[in-house]
C-alpha cells in the first residue's frame, strides 16, 4: 500500500496539503505562514504521525481483541535541539477509557505498541533519500 503526502506553496497565493493512501488524494487543512511554508512544522507533524498511528491502531487492535473503547488520548513528544539535528528522546503515552479490565487494556497497549507502523518505522531507522523531480 503506497502512502503519500504533498505540500504545494506559492507565497501569498496558495498553500495546499494533500494526503493519500492507496487511492485518491484528500486535502488536509493546514494554514500557510505569511513568510512561506506551513504553520505546522515537520517535527509537529512527526509527533502527530506517531500519535495518530497509535490512536488508530488502538481501535484496530481493540476490535481484533473484542474490546470496546470509549475514548483514547495519545500524546507524542520529542526533543529537537537545532537545525539539521535528528529528534531525540522520542516518547509517547496513551490513555484508554473502556469497560475492559486493567489487564486487558494493558495487553491492548502492549500489543498495539508492537504493531504500530510509524513507531516501528522510526525504530528500524528507515532510510530516507531525495529523488530528482
Amino acid at each position: 500500500m503506497r502512502i503519500a503526502a504533498r505540500v504545494g506553496h506559492a507565497t501569498g497565493t496558495r498553500h495546499e496539503v494533500e494526503v493519500q493512501t492507496a487511492g485518491p488524494a484528500r486535502p488536509l487543512d493546514v494554514a500557510a505562514r505569511p513568510d512561506g511554508g506551513s504553520t505546522v512544522n515537520g517535527g509537529e507533524f512527526l509527533m502527530l504521525a506517531l500519535a495518530t498511528c497509535y490512536c488508530n491502531d488502538l481501535y484496530r487492535e481493540a476490535r481484533r481483541l473484542g474490546l470496546v473503547l470509549d475514548a483514547v488520548e495519545v500524546v507524542a513528544e520529542a526533543e529537537f535541539d537545532g537545525v539539521g539535528l535528528a529528534a531525540r528522546d522520542v516518547r509517547y503515552r496513551a490513555r484508554v477509557e473502556s469497560s475492559a479490565g486493567a489487564a486487558a487494556i494493558e495487553q491492548l497497549l502492549n500489543e498495539t505498541d508492537a504493531v504500530a507502523e510509524v513507531h516501528n518505522t522510526l525504530r528500524a531507522g528507515a532510510a530516507v533519500r531525495r529523488e530528482p523531480w
